[in-house]
């Protein structure tokens, strides 16, 4: 710690690990799989008691309307809970932005619902890493950073949504409004390898419902006058997968539709998802799509109705994000915190803050792994130790030091 200041030495050890892993573990009792709208509002009231510790506004905010492709193609509402938000010195002419999201991906009949040590130093439960344990790093971080001088020149936005695991649709206007003018943003997703590597550049992500009407017969009197649907969507989901290329990935995921043997099917949706690695990729798939639905109403003298599109952009490393980058880096180095980043496939709602401008780093939360699976495991001594490094982030993009 010789690069750090007697402020800083100060700053850098004022956290509580025990207190931290408290937090987690009460926060990962609470099911908060993003369906769960009864989990999520108890989740809420409990971040509204432990952020009520900071200064500045807290309110909740609604989410947006979103609706979703059911089986037999009606389109419906999707229920989501509220969005946590605390505002810090709205005046300041210098503000940040920190993201969380309190969902999970475990759903309240998942079997994974408890936590167990696997040895003195981890943790496996649901959402200790993905992002119990970022939301208790950014508490006590902001906690720290307050007692720095610096603090009191800028202003800070924290935004903890409810629906990230399923693409922050009920949200994404509300990250939009809370990113735009901020200096620079932080997202608390668990490290991307377990040793603290950072995301860098990311793809982006997008999920789409295709939903094909046909006509349906009789398959054995006159199957000549149907229109297959199932038959459609699989000719489509082949040639969709072909549109795959190096910096583009196509998944189609799910057919659903059909009905008895005996009849022509003249309903079928299907589900897939891309991965683009840049704006333009994502652009050239549009038009590309496009065309595809055309040919396949022509051949298959079917309709094509499309739902969805591109939720997360593609989020390269712009000269601004790697000057962060560095910035995080510098402190890491300064704690013996050895610190580098790797592009991912993955995305989050760093993809969105990014696509505004906002130079953002969006892995600033614990080191652990196995995220979205029983196996989700959290590494202890990352609480105090990714604390410390985003109090110390904080006060240098502030001026401290």
């Amino acid at each position: 710690m010789q690069q750090l200041s007697a402020t800083e030495r100060d700053l850098v050890g004022r956290f509580n690990a025990d207190a931290m892993l408290s937090q987690v573990q009460a926060w990962s009792a609470v099911n908060t799989g993003t369906r769960n709208l009864e989990g999520l509002a108890r989740q809420w009231d409990l971040l509204a008691e432990a952020f009520s510790d900071l200064p500045g506004d807290i309110r909740k905010v609604e989410p947006a309307r979103v609706t979703a492709i059911a089986a037999d193609g009606r389109e419906e509402d999707v229920g989501h809970g509220a969005h946590f938000v605390l505002s810090v010195r709205p005046q300041a002419a210098r503000r940040y932005l920190l993201t969380g999201h309190m969902d999970t991906v475990f759903p309240a009949i998942h079997a994974f619902q408890q936590q167990r040590w696997l040895d003195d130093e981890t943790l496996n439960g649901p959402g200790v890493a993905d992002m119990k344990g970022g939301i208790a790093v950014i508490l006590a971080a902001l906690a720290a950073f307050e007692t720095s001088v610096a603090a009191g020149n800028v202003g800070y936005d924290v935004m903890i949504n409810s629906d990230e695991e399923t693409g922050s649709l009920a949200s994404a206007a509300l990250i939009a409004e809370l990113a735009r003018g901020k200096a620079a943003a932080l997202t608390y997703e668990p490290s991307a390898l377990p040793d603290g590597t950072l995301a860098g550049a990311r793809a982006g992500s997008g999920n789409f419902s295709l939903i094909i009407t046909g006509r349906s017969a009789h398959a054995g009197r006159n199957p000549q006058d149907g229109r297959n649907a199932i038959v459609a969507a699989a000719d489509l989901a082949l040639r969709l997968k072909h549109m795959e290329t190096a910096t583009l990935s196509v998944n189609p995921a799910r057919i659903d539709g059909g009905s008895a043997n005996n009849v022509v099917p003249d309903h079928a949706v299907l589900r897939f998802n891309i991965r683009p690695r840049a704006v333009t990729d994502a652009d050239r798939f549009a038009v590309a799509l496009r065309g595809l639905i055309a040919e396949i109403e022509r051949e298959h003298e079917v309709s094509i109705h499309l739902h969805g599109g591109l939720s997360r952009p593609p989020k390269p490393l712009d000269p601004p994000a790697e000057a962060l980058f560095g910035l995080v880096r510098d402190c890491g180095a300064a704690l013996g915190q050895p610190i580098r980043w790797q592009s991912s496939g993955g995305v989050c709602d760093g993809n969105n803050i990014a696509a505004l401008g906002v130079p953002v780093v969006d892995t600033m939360g614990v080191r652990g792994g196995a995220i979205h699976s029983p196996d989700e495991f959290l590494i202890v001594s990352s609480l105090a130790e990714r604390a410390a490094l985003s109090a110390l982030v904080l006060h240098r993009l502030s001026g401290g030091n």
